[in-house]
């Protein structure tokens, strides 16, 4: 050992340290091995000794007792939860029976106050299961599957309403012949006139299809829409067919640069499909109605000829197909698509239409007995297709119109839906037809 002046006070012996023969441990020579060391004699008592793990059970179960409190340990917080203690000796197993009594666990014949985990519901409250009919349903006929209403939209998740019982028929007659009286006026005044109604008609026709699709959630450009279908139809009326690809790829473009631009971001699946969507629903086919006014396509004004042909008889087989279907109609023509029209409105609003054809639009130049018959032909097809389309799209929307404007018809393009389809029918027609 070192002194305090950095001696040593002992010489080194020399001596290395060595196994003893009896311990296996490594000792200091001079010091008594461990084993000899005389441990401390530590007196357990028996009774509270748990027992060998490999003895019987003796069916005790421990439980927390619980013990007086220590008078030092008032201010102690956590004074107030008993510390826990096991039964260990026959007086704790005596002692505080009336708080836990272990017998109750195996009992069977013990008081329901002393078991309070189980209970048994009075007969008032008893629910009784419900049994099932698994006897098989007989299937609806026509007239409920026709009255039901139609199941949620999987696509939207909106409920698409059943069809409705009836329009007003005084209200939607007297609306449809001042709508009549107000456009031949306009017709009588010139193309110009006509030009601005079509395109007008046209781009409120768009913002009813555009508040239709945000009503359900999505979210089309409707300001970009609209715009891009009135440019359409001043562009046709001027530069005749020719601007159709160019507004079109125009349009696409802008409407990729509008999401682009947007500061919240939306599917482009979800805004721009819908807002093409009606661009080319409405705008393309409906854009024909200036092909057929334009100066480029038809002259000396022939085309105002062809336009009030292609809507007098789609109004003519519209208006028709509602009066006979309502009378004579029996059989639906699409009952998942539309309900109230019917296949004998369809072959009534047919014979009235060609029989317009011939009798009246014939009368009108450059019209003649056979380029009318072809044209009636053609629009008795398509203009009905025209309207079961709309019709689908407010059944996929979950809507009965497309808007309120006019009162008894619905929205304005509830009304030029069939008359979409019919105007580039007569377009290509006239041309087939070589009426030019």
């Amino acid at each position: 050992m070192k002194s305090d002046d950095g001696t040593y006070e002992e010489e080194p012996t020399g001596e290395l340290p060595v196994v003893h023969p009896v311990d296996s441990r490594i000792t200091i020579t001079g010091a008594a091995p461990a084993s000899e060391i005389a441990e401390p004699v530590i007196e357990v008592d028996e009774v509270t000794m748990l027992p060998h793990w490999t003895e019987a059970p003796t069916g005790q179960v421990p439980a927390v007792l619980a013990r007086e409190m220590d008078p030092n340990e008032i201010d102690d917080p956590w004074a107030s939860i008993p510390a826990p203690s096991w039964r260990e000796g026959e007086a704790d197993w005596v002692a505080n029976d009336e708080q836990f009594d272990a017998s109750v666990l195996a009992s069977e014949t013990v008081e329901e106050d002393s078991r309070p985990w189980e209970f048994v519901l009075p007969e008032d409250e008893v629910v009784e299961e419900e049994i099932l009919d698994e006897a098989p349903r007989p299937e609806p006929t026509r007239a409920e599957r026709v009255r039901r209403p139609v199941r949620a939209n999987p696509l939207e998740g909106r409920a698409v309403r059943s069809a409705p019982s009836g329009r007003n028929l005084v209200l939607a007659t007297f609306t449809g012949l001042a709508i009549a009286a107000v456009v031949c006026v306009i017709f009588l005044v010139g193309t110009i006139p006509v030009a601005i109604l079509c395109t007008v008609v046209l781009a409120a026709a768009a913002a009813e299809a555009f508040a239709s699709f945000r009503s359900v959630g999505a979210h089309p450009a409707t300001i970009l829409g609209i715009v891009g279908v009135a440019t359409l139809g001043v562009a046709t009326y001027n530069k005749g067919q020719a601007a159709l690809g160019l507004v079109t790829v125009l349009f696409i473009i802008f409407g990729f640069v509008w999401y682009l631009s947007a500061e919240t971001k939306f599917d482009v699946l979800d805004g721009l499909g819908a807002t093409l969507f009606v661009y080319l629903w409405i705008g393309i086919m409906g854009s024909y109605a200036l092909l057929l006014i334009s100066p480029r396509s038809f002259p000396d004004k022939h085309g105002l000829a062809f336009l009030f042909g292609a809507i007098l008889l789609t109004v003519t087989n519209d208006s028709s197909a509602l009066f006979i279907g309502r009378a004579f109609g029996k059989r639906p023509l699409a009952p998942s698509i539309s309900p109230s029209k019917t296949i004998g409105g369809a072959v009534g609003a047919t014979a009235v239409t060609l029989i317009v054809a011939v009798g009246v639009m014939s009368r009108i130049s450059p019209w003649t007995h056979r380029t009318a018959l072809a044209v009636g032909i053609a629009i008795c097809i398509v203009a009905p297709l025209g309207d079961l389309f709309e019709s689908m799209v407010k059944r996929t929307l979950g809507l009965k119109d497309m808007g309120t404007v006019l009162p008894g018809h619905g929205g304005i393009l509830d009304r030029v839906d069939g008359l979409i389809f019919a105007l580039p029918t007569t377009y290509y027609l006239v041309h087939v037809l070589h009426l030019r």
